[in-house]
């Protein structure tokens, strides 16, 4: 008996042996993997999610954190400390808050441009097909708020044409916007055209007219404080770069 308890306990310590060196190596293989984090505007959704994978692809070991939302509230998630490498705005004013407030590592450049348009849904149930109707007709209309850049091109395009919209609901992210409308919720909103080309057959366009005249540019840029700097850096190489530009394109966004 007393052998047989011996080889018992030899088995038992040779377990645990075995489970300690587990979780060593599971730590091991936590700590080699590294997180670059990217702020970008709502709008960029499905491009940088593209990209995201790409750049995973290009760099083994490497998770990269998205985090999307109207740009005005991204801008303050940073000032308040919130940990980021890169980020994108929707727009120039609101990323010069974020190099007034010191947090950028060298100047912004745009990468990208985009334009805004009237999306139904796919069945189109208030018949809506031009921008006069959403004027002139007692419809559900849902644009962004006006401290968003989708909100605020949107008060530029009411400036060009001359209207007032009267909208039911005013949303902090485009993407939100989209939502209602795909959802049934809304009759008609306004949103970038790159939006609704990623809802794909779930909604119908109408031109806007004018739309030249509140072209919203998109900056991007890495951030001083980041932990992964020269990460930061290629992701940005990455955006500015042929691939980048192509994944924008095809996404519907124009050049800068």
């Amino acid at each position: 008996m007393s052998a047989l308890a011996c080889a018992v306990s030899a088995v038992a310590l040779a377990g645990c042996a075995g489970a300690s060196d587990g979780g060593g190596d599971a730590a091991s293989s936590s700590d080699q993997e590294t997180t670059l984090r990217v702020s970008a505007a709502a709008s960029l959704t499905h491009s940088f999610d593209e990209l995201a994978r790409t750049f995973e692809a290009a760099h083994p070991g490497v998770k990269v954190s998205m985090n999307y939302g109207g740009s005005p509230g991204l801008v303050q998630q940073l000032t308040e400390g919130a940990p980021a490498d890169v980020f994108a705005s929707a727009d120039q004013k609101n990323m010069k808050k974020l190099t007034d407030a010191g947090l950028a590592a060298g100047e912004p450049s745009v990468f990208a441009t985009n334009v805004l348009t009237l999306a139904v849904p796919k069945d189109n149930p208030a018949d809506i097909t031009s921008f006069r109707d959403v004027v002139d007709r007692d419809v559900k209309l849902v644009t962004c708020a006006p401290e968003v850049p989708c909100g605020a091109a949107t008060q530029e395009i009411e400036k060009a044409n001359g209207v007032a919209l009267h909208p039911v609901s005013q949303e902090n992210a485009v993407t939100d916007v989209l939502g209602k409308v795909t959802s049934g919720q809304a009759d008609a909103g306004i949103v970038y055209v790159t939006d609704a080309k990623s809802a794909k057959d779930r909604v119908t366009t109408v031109e806007i007219p004018r739309t030249d005249q509140a072209v919203n540019n998109y900056p991007v840029v890495a951030l001083k404080d980041s932990a992964e700097s020269e990460l930061a850096r290629q992701f940005v190489d990455l955006v500015q770069g042929d691939e980048g530009r192509k994944v924008l394109e095809d996404a519907g966004f124009g050049a800068p």
